[in-house]
């Protein structure tokens, strides 16, 4: 027989959820589809950990091939991480990595997870472990053009402040760092993932932030990483000003469908309780035209007690 794809905390999520997959498509290689992806884009969202083993959530970028292939294994990042980014850190040679290459112009997005093999004053080259697509649900498409932005000094946050919640309460989109843990070594490591909805989809309430976890590719990466480790690296952008918005919490799942009953297409939730966080405004250097919400997008909800604050989703469309 042949050895599951998953590990067992992926596998214990699967079952919680009464859900699986046989984890056709995920390889140890990258297939020439997904190495020529990686060349084209012009960002490349990234999971590293601090020096406590928390993950965080980032984005590099550069000019289209900034990220090559050299062979199924291997890819070059001719990026470096600001300073003052809490994933610089983990970018160093022999650190666990996750890698999510995303076009967010047609929906495409393809992962990558490894180690870090080397690291120079140009950028880092990673030793891929596994590699999978990823299916085009809850993507919200938008057109990027690159700009100059000049980055803010950054922000330290001890928990969420009016304009954080602000940014999440409107956010359509972000993105979610975990890792397995540390007893786990096949198919673990850390992972980056994309989240998706309608504006209002992430509750907020106070330092905490309500996720629902609607359909998806039945893989349960994210959430079994949180049963064996329920550190999150979270990361939201504000595409009309280049904000990046990054924190780190820990998470709480609900298996049962009491609270995502309130929320058109979610099968169950999960908390994030926020511990801390980073604004870097004028961090993303991209002027964003927004293009659609997705089919299976429009098929959920938000949260009932946020249709008041909620602007119309034409409206939002203007970022």
């Amino acid at each position: 027989m042949e050895m599951s794809p998953f590990h067992v905390d992926e596998l214990a999520a699967q079952s919680l959820a009464h859900q699986g997959s046989p984890g056709a498509g995920i390889r140890a290689f990258m297939p020439d589809q997904h190495r020529n992806f990686f060349t084209l884009l012009p960002y490349l969202f990234v999971a590293t950990a601090d020096a406590s083993g928390s993950p965080v959530a980032s984005v590099l970028h550069g000019l289209p091939g900034f990220v090559q292939s050299p062979d199924p294994t291997t890819l070059r990042i001719d990026a470096l991480a600001a300073a003052d980014d809490p994933a610089a850190a983990g970018l160093q040679t022999g650190r666990e990595i996750g890698l999510l290459g995303i076009d967010l112009s047609n929906r495409r997005r393809n992962r990558a997870n490894g180690k870090v093999t080397t690291s120079d004053e140009r950028g880092l080259t990673v030793g891929v472990a596994q590699s999978f697509g990823n299916c085009a649900k809850y993507i919200q498409t938008r057109q990027a053009t690159a700009r100059f932005r000049d980055p803010a000094p950054v922000e330290r946050l001890a928990g969420l402040d009016d304009a954080a919640r602000r940014l999440i309460a409107n956010a359509d989109t972000f993105f979610v760092a975990s890792r397995s843990r540390a007893t786990i070594e096949r198919a673990g490591g850390l992972d980056i993932s994309h989240r998706g909805g309608r504006p209002g989809f992430v509750d907020v309430r106070g330092d905490t932030l309500v996720v629902p976890d609607f359909v998806g590719n039945r893989f349960f990466n994210t959430l079994g990483n949180f049963l064996g480790d329920p550190r999150a690296g979270l990361l939201f952008i504000d595409f009309a000003t280049g904000e990046l918005l990054q924190l780190q919490g820990t998470v709480a799942i609900d298996w049962t469908d009491g609270v995502a009953a309130r929320i058109a297409g979610a099968q169950r939730s999960w908390r994030v309780e926020v511990k801390r966080g980073w604004r870097r405004q004028q961090a993303f250097p991209f002027d964003w035209n927004f293009g659609d919400y997705a089919p299976t997008t429009l098929a959920t909800g938000v949260w009932s007690h946020n249709e008041d604050k909620r602007e119309t989703m034409a409206s939002s469309a203007r970022t």
